[in-house]
C-alpha cells in the first residue's frame, strides 16, 4: 500500500491506516477518497498531496 505526503503540512495519508480520525477510512485506496476530502491538518484539497517514494 501506498503513502501520500501533503506538501502543504506534511501530514502523512497511509492507505493502510487511513486516517485516525475517520475508522471508516481504514485501507481506503488514495484513488477511493473523495475529490472534495481534505487534508485533517490543514485543510489542503487532495491534490496538494504526492506519493511517497520509498
Amino acid at each position: 500500500m501506498k503513502k501520500y505526503r501533503c506538501i502543504v503540512c506534511g501530514w502523512v495519508y497511509d492507505e493502510y491506516l487511513g486516517t485516525s480520525k475517520e475508522e471508516s477510512e481504514l485501507g481506503q485506496k488514495w484513488e477511493n477518497i473523495p475529490e472534495d476530502w481534505v487534508c485533517p491538518d490543514c485543510g489542503a484539497s487532495k491534490s496538494e498531496f504526492e506519493i511517497v517514494k520509498i
